[in-house]
Order: structure tokens, then C-alpha cells, then sequence
């Protein structure tokens, strides 16, 4: 070979072996997630050290058991009993991720645990891959014209008889002028003051108004005037999103999102005991939002690392564009009448009263417990904590950011 020809080589090994250290690092699937020590991906140990340690110290106070954290607290609402699962909870828990690998681990991070609202963001994301094949159309469309009438299966040895006259019936969602002016944009917002009961939950119920009058009478506000939280309106974005997908929405998120991230096999997403429809002749469980009267995401803090890394990176994990970036830039755009709120569950920073110690550009996918995936494009940085106390959310996360080497 020329010497010519010997140099342009090795100049092309040289580049080729540069670009490749210089590529963005993803775990591989499982346990296959690499370590490093805080030095080797500019961070101080020490400053790691006090926001474990500060995490650590930090445990939410509320019950353990978590049915009876529910009845001390939604449950005391009105039709507030559980319908779905509950589980006891483990030791606080959590992982700092920096640049794409684990820097730190605290309690047992393969724990299988409720995430409460966390589900939220998955939730949402089904509705994304929905929108990124074409079977929504267009976020601001309404959302009647996808969801036919939903049967509802019966609870076990239920029949029909003289008191259940009626039963049988269809739910039909968007009966109503209003109702059909909602739009997926409104119940991603949660913004659409839609009115209704489903499993059971009344609208009205959760988080009802201090005046009992006015559960019933108050005036109802157009799509999207205002933001209000409320788990049934999240519940009936689920329902809809299983009338687009025809098919269980845990098996969606696992076939298009959890495996080709490489989550492990023990996260379930559940929903409640009465949330069981007929689908193209098969029974169907409706998952739930969330775990406000039980049920919704049970997973590991391993797993719900790897879901914020997916949000940090754009939607993108390695070389595959798993959720698309139009969704997850329309997830992060403030939400007009609660900007600090994109698309559920994804809490912006924008105004930094949430957490005054972070970037502007943050988000948090957030739940109860406190259950949080921090994400921090601007320090390459994603923080799981696990039942911390809410209000030491962001100490640690100050910690953290703190350790990080400018």
C-alpha cells in the first residue's frame, strides 16, 4: 500500500474511533446500565455523596402502607374507597444518571413500587405514538369523533335483573355540545372540565369543592379555560386512547416504548376492578392515570431512570426515535392557563417557583409518594427520588446540581 494511502487509513481509523467515543453512551438493555465515578463524568464526590445522604434523610412521612396513606387522605372523599390495587412501599429510593450512566444508587432501585402519578407520563406517551402513526390526526381535533360507545363488562356473577334495569347500557363520553368540543389537547392539559362519572368516580369527587352546594351546580367552564386536576378526567384519556389502539395500553407501551429502552420485565400497569370493557369481542382492563384510588404504574426506580433518560434525549435512545421530538416539544409547551404544566404528567420549571434551584429548561414527570423523574437537559442530568418528602424535592436536587463540575 502507498504511504499515501497508509496515512489517509489510519486518518479515517483515528476520526471513525474519535466519533465513537465522542457518541452519546446508552445502557443496554436490563441490568446492562455501566457506572461511573463522579470524577469521570464531572461531578464531585463529595457533592454526590450529601444528596444521597440528604435523600436519604428525607423520607416522606406519610403511612407506608399505602392503602392506609389512601384512606388518610383521598379516601375521606366523596366515593373515595379503592378499586384498585395497593401495595406497601419499600426503603426511600433513587438513581442520579449523568450523561446517560449511573453515578449513584440509594435503597433498592429494583424495587417493583407504586408511582402514582408518574403513570401520567406514560399515559401520555401512548397518546404520542398514537399521534406519530397517524391514528390521532391532530392534537386539536375533538376527541368524540375516535371513541365509540364503551361496554362495560360486569363485575364477576353480576346478571341482569330487576334492579339493574339499564345496566347494559353503553357509556357514551361525549354526549353533549360541550363534550364534543373537548380535544385531546384539553385532556392531555387538563383542561376540559369534562362532566361525567366513570368507574364509579363522579368528577365532582375528586378534589371536590369546600362547599358541598356546589358540586353539582357550578357553573361548567369551555374547553380549555382553565386547568384543574382530576384523575377521572385522566381515566377517561386512558378509555379514549384504548378506543384509538383497540388493544391493551400496557402491551403498547411495552412493545413501543419499555423494550426498546431496555426496561425490565417487572413494571405492570393496572387498573381498577371495575375497569373491564368489551374490545373487538375481548375483555379489556381500562387502566387508570394514576394510583388515586389504587392501581396505575408499578415499577422500578431502574426503570423509571431509563423513561427520564428517553424525555432528556428528545425521545430518542440510540439510534431508534421512540417518541417522536414534535411530541415531546408539545409536551414541554406551557400550558396557556397553567404554565408551569405541559402534557400530563410533565411539570415545567419555567417560572422555577416548583424548583427554584434548577434551570428554567427542567421538567419532572411527578406523583405522589413524592415520586419524581427529574430531568435536566441543561446539566445532562436525570435524578429518580422515591418517597421523598415533597418539600426536599428540591434540596436534592440543589445537591445534586451543586456537584456538578462547570
Amino acid at each position: 500500500m502507498r504511504p499515501y494511502r497508509i496515512l489517509l487509513a489510519i486518518t479515517a481509523l483515528l476520526v471513525a474511533t474519535a466519533a465513537q467515543g465522542q457518541r452519546t453512551y446508552v445502557p443496554g438493555p436490563g441490568g446492562d446500565w455501566e457506572r461511573r465515578l463522579p470524577a469521570q463524568v464531572g461531578m464531585d464526590a463529595a457533592g454526590v455523596d450529601s444528596a444521597v445522604t440528604f435523600a436519604l434523610a428525607s423520607e416522606s412521612t406519610a403511612p407506608r402502607d399505602l392503602e392506609m396513606a389512601h384512606h388518610q387522605t383521598f379516601g375521606r372523599e366523596p366515593f373515595g374507597e379503592p378499586v384498585g390495587p395497593f401495595a406497601e412501599r419499600g426503603d426511600p429510593a433513587g438513581i442520579i444518571i449523568r450523561r446517560g450512566y449511573i453515578v449513584a444508587e440509594w435503597g433498592d432501585p429494583h424495587r417493583v413500587d407504586m408511582t402514582f402519578s408518574v403513570t401520567k407520563s406514560f399515559l401520555s406517551a401512548v397518546v404520542g405514538l398514537a399521534l406519530d402513526r397517524g391514528m390521532i390526526r391532530d392534537v386539536n381535533e375533538p376527541v368524540e369523533p375516535y371513541v365509540g360507545p364503551v361496554f362495560v363488562l360486569p363485575p364477576e356473577g353480576g346478571g341482569r335483573h330487576a334492579g339493574g334495569l339499564g345496566e347494559g347500557r353503553p357509556l357514551r363520553l361525549f354526549d353533549t355540545d360541550r363534550e364534543r368540543g373537548i380535544t385531546w389537547d384539553h385532556l392531555l392539559r387538563q383542561t376540559s372540565d369534562w362532566e361525567g362519572t366513570l368507574w364509579g368516580k363522579p368528577d365532582w369527587a375528586d378534589r371536590p369543592l369546600q362547599n358541598p352546594r356546589e358540586w353539582l351546580t357550578r357553573e361548567r367552564l369551555a374547553p380549555g379555560a382553565a386547568h384543574e386536576y382530576n384523575d377521572v378526567r385522566v381515566n377517561l384519556l386512558a378509555l379514549a386512547a384504548l378506543s384509538v389502539w383497540r388493544r391493551p395500553l400496557p402491551q403498547v407501551l411495552r412493545e413501543h416504548v419499555m423494550d426498546p429502552i431496555g426496561a425490565s420485565p417487572t413494571w405492570r400497569w393496572t387498573g381498577y376492578e371495575n375497569s373491564w370493557v368489551l374490545m373487538d369481542g375481548a375483555a379489556v382492563q381500562s387502566v387508570s392515570g394514576g394510583g388515586h384510588w389504587g392501581g396505575g404504574m408499578f415499577i422500578s426506580a431502574r426503570d423509571m431512570a431509563r423513561f427520564g433518560l428517553l424525555t432528556l434525549r428528545r425521545g430518542r435512545w440510540g439510534d431508534r426515535q421512540v417518541l417522536s421530538e414534535a411530541w415531546v416539544r408539545m409536551a414541554l409547551t406551557p400550558t396557556p392557563v397553567q404554565p408551569n404544566y405541559g402534557f400530563m404528567n410533565w411539570y415545567l420549571n419555567t417560572d422555577r417557583k416548583q424548583l427554584p434551584s434548577a434551570p428554567a429548561t427542567a421538567f419532572v414527570h411527578l406523583g405522589n409518594g413524592t415520586n419524581a423523574i427529574y430531568v435536566d437537559p441543561e446539566h445532562d442530568l436525570v435524578i429518580v427520588a422515591r418517597w421523598i418528602a415533597n418539600p426536599a424535592l428540591d434540596g436534592l436536587v440543589q445537591r445534586a446540581i451543586a456537584a456538578v463540575e462547570r
